[in-house]
């Protein structure tokens, strides 16, 4: 049988170059990454995702809108999550969108990214971080930009926050490798009705491909408009679990920190 590249790398039957190693460390000595993230702060994660999570020993990243009625009437609940591990991550103070897109019905006036500032924006974020680190007492986490949405009137506002976190999520799909992950927008998948052998082949394709799979999931089982079924969200847990030895799962905040230890700083600045 003719063995891959890839596969000859991990028999060190190859040379590990500068590339490779960085790559090993990035992964954490393993095949790929996969990172399980969870938007909007919603009863789901807390009775759904959480326990799922938890009864396998898996730990993810729950972006969290500050506003939210769930965030604020089940406080203790997050913060008991961030003690087993997870990252509780920025998703804004009223997750606010641009409603001049298409699609966008949904964006009130009162929330309606393109009619903010940039300091609004940033000053927003940043009241959001206030409160995540009085939950869960940490400093370094991640951001999820609400409906993936980067500039506003032409400026991308999370220049001015880079300082304040450790990276960016987007929601452009996508299997990068350590070297090519833009951290000020890191690429994911966003699941909304995909069967759970669908899961399962993305993480399969980042083991061949040795790069960074990130999971976008809103509902859990219900509770939201974009939902994932609690049996395929538990076969692509169970396959995770079953894989550990060869995948690296951890929150944003742990492997986007790993990214940019390898990356060259002009790299991380890009």
């Amino acid at each position: 049988m003719r063995i891959p590249f890839y596969g000859l790398l991990a028999l060190g039957l190859l040379g590990a170059g500068p590339a490779a190693t960085a790559q090993t460390s990035a992964w954490n000595g393993r095949q790929c990454a996969v990172v399980l993230t969870y938007d909007d702060a919603i009863d789901a994660d807390l009775d759904n995702a959480l326990p799922a999570l938890d009864s396998l020993g898996l730990r993810g990243t729950f972006y969290l809108i500050g506003s939210s009625p769930v965030v604020s009437k089940r406080l203790p609940e997050w913060r008991r999550a961030a003690q087993r591990g997870h990252e509780l991550g920025n998703h804004a103070l009223f997750h606010p969108c641009d409603g001049t897109l298409p699609g966008r019905g949904f964006v009130t006036p009162d929330n309606d990214l393109s009619k903010y500032t940039v300091s609004r924006a940033v000053a927003e974020v940043r009241a959001n971080n206030t409160l995540l680190t009085a939950i869960d007492g940490k400093t370094a986490r991640t951001f999820a930009y609400p409906c993936g949405d980067r500039q506003i009137g032409g400026v991308y506002f999370y220049e001015q926050l880079k300082n304040d976190f450790v990276a960016a999520r987007g929601v452009t799909p996508g299997l990068q490798t350590a070297a090519q992950v833009k951290l000020d927008d890191i690429d994911c998948y966003m699941i909304n009705g995909q069967s759970g052998d669908y899961l399962v082949n993305l993480v399969k394709q980042a083991q061949q491909s040795h790069t960074l799979l990130v999971f976008l999931f809103h509902g859990v089982g219900g509770g939201h408009s974009l939902n994932v079924s609690l049996g395929a969200h538990r076969q692509l847990l169970r396959y995770l679990k079953a894989h550990e030895r060869d995948l690296y799962i951890a929150p944003m905040v742990e492997v986007a920190g790993r990214i940019r230890a390898v990356q060259p700083a002009s790299a991380a600045a890009k």
